[in-house]
């Protein structure tokens, strides 16, 4: 089946929903939240993503089997603004590219870049089959110019299959100029946190693979015992692996996590429900080889970003220049990445955390 191609308009959005194609269990459909936001409904017999074609081209939301993906926000929908504290809630949301994380004291750039909230010029609906099966998904380019300095495509993908819980992400970014460009990039993965959860991922949970952030950003207001909360989790970081009702992140916690392949170069986390199914996250390490998680669990925030897959620590473009953590994007050339993210169900969970223990008992560091 060749991969059918329709080119979005922002006249294809109105207050009423409509439906912009449907091919069996796929359907897309159109809308504006109250806000004035473009959103996009992507729709399989298993669930849907609301997505925001010409807005950072965000997963708002992601609810798969009648349960919200999506972590607990101050929002509930997307505010039109290019400022990342003002619209923050999305299920997915690609943060870089010429800076990304929480700017320091010699750093100009916002906080995690430009691409958060993007206006992208071009957006398209594709129709298709590849070997998981037939799929809907949306695209887009946005194309980021300032004189002297960048010129490059972000080219994101998210591609939902029929009858599947799971979804595929890939981005592509392409360097126009004639020159080398320098990138930063992270997935800022969303999830809600489930009570009594575990967390399942191939790294183990040492000290030698995870490292917690201890030095708190100047925008985060801490409580009485939080520091030392986080004194004790960077010396026993199992702790966190079950996300107890009665321990609360407030306002956050950061780790950084040195993640194991596996055969195939996939890296694997899990939140387990007590259920047995779980919220699982794949990426390559090859591509993003830093692992950051971010846990917030407050009475008006509960997210879990239990892998936010990255190519540096979000800690800047200074800081992370100096560790080296800047990629290259040679001139005329595209750098490329790909996660899936979604649901499983308990035979597939369990599968997953027999291949997680297998590569985290065969690797040891050396």
């Amino acid at each position: 089946m060749p991969e059918t191609t329709i080119n979005l308009s922002p006249s294809f959005f109105s207050e009423r929903e409509k439906t912009l194609v449907s091919q069996g269990e796929l359907t897309a459909t159109t809308f504006l939240f109250e806000s004035g936001v473009a959103g996009l409904r992507l729709q399989n017999s298993r669930g849907e993503l609301v997505m925001l074609p010409y807005q950072g081209q965000q997963i708002w939301s992601a609810i798969m089997d009648g349960r919200n993906l999506t972590m607990k926000s101050m929002f509930d929908e997307p505010n039109p603004t290019k400022v990342y504290l003002e619209t923050y809630g999305g299920f997915l949301i690609h943060c870089g590219v010429t800076a990304m994380g929480v700017p320091g004291p010699k750093d100009n750039h916002v906080l995690h870049g430009e691409l958060p909230n993007a206006g992208f010029q071009k957006a398209h609906l594709v129709l298709g089959e590849d070997a998981k099966g037939r799929y809907i998904g949306l695209g887009g380019v946005y194309h980021h110019t300032v004189a002297f300095s960048n010129n490059y495509l972000a080219k994101p993908l998210v591609k939902l299959y029929e009858n599947s819980t799971m979804f595929e992400v890939v981005l592509e970014i392409e360097n126009l100029k004639n020159s080398p460009m320098e990138l930063m990039y992270l997935a800022h993965i969303n999830y809600r946190p489930v009570d009594n959860g575990r967390l399942v991922y191939s790294a183990p949970s040492t000290p030698e693979y995870i490292k917690v952030r201890t030095e708190i950003p100047t925008h985060i207001k801490f409580p009485d015992g939080y520091k030392e909360m986080v004194e004790d989790l960077a010396l026993h970081p199992e702790k966190h692996n079950v996300l107890s009702p009665n321990k609360k992140y407030d306002p956050e916690v950061v780790l950084f996590i040195d993640y194991l392949a596996d055969e195939n170069g996939w890296s694997h986390t899990m939140q387990v429900l007590p259920d047995g199914s779980a919220d699982y996250v794949k990426h390559k390490p090859e591509q993003l080889d830093h692992g950051v998680r971010w846990i917030c669990r407050t009475a008006d925030q509960d997210a879990l970003g239990m892998i936010e897959a990255a190519t540096a620590e979000p800690e800047g473009y200074t800081a992370e220049k100096a560790k080296g953590n800047i990629k290259i994007v040679k001139p005329k050339s595209t750098w490329r990445c790909e996660m899936e993210m979604g649901t499983i169900d308990k035979k597939e969970a369990a599968k997953i955390e027999k291949t997680v223990n297998t590569i985290n008992k065969k690797t040891r560091r050396k």
